[in-house]
């Protein structure tokens, strides 16, 4: 059994999602895993991890505008707001969607489907350098 962990540094341009299906594929073909599992964890608070579909950039420009409807930046509807109107709904966002996602390994590569590919869904509108920690174990 083989473990092996490295920090993936994302940066973002502010809210979006940014594909990081390749920097991932990079690390895993790294590994030499022939069966395993892969664990992605984000380390923030204002920010997530998604598998969605990478063949259509509609579907990514959708869920922005829905996450805007459900956390709106309006300061009169939360409490906190330390950083800014827009940290409250990022930290919603987060608690919506997911800060870890588990892939399997076979043959040496991700489990996705086709039309899936791993982002970070940054919730906050100025740009971040993001730490998603890889973590594999397998054979």
């Amino acid at each position: 059994m083989r473990q092996a962990l490295e920090h993936l540094e994302v940066e973002t341009d502010g809210r979006g999602l940014v594909e990081i299906t390749e920097q991932v594929r990079e690390f895993v073909d790294r590994q030499s895993v022939d069966i395993g599992v892969l664990t992605l964890f984000c380390r923030h608070t204002s920010a997530s991890l998604l598998i969605q579909e990478n063949a259509d950039p509609s579907v990514q420009r959708d869920l922005e505008r829905y996450f805007e409807t459900i956390a709106p930046e309006d300061p009169k509807r939360y409490e906190h707001g330390t950083e800014g109107p827009d940290d409250m709904p990022a930290h919603l966002r987060t608690a919506l969607t997911q800060v870890q996602l588990s892939i399997p390994i076979e043959q040496g590569r991700l489990v996705l489907g086709t039309w899936q590919g791993i982002y970070l869904f940054e919730h906050r509108q100025r740009e971040h350098s993001r730490d998603v920690v890889a973590h594999i174990i397998g054979n």
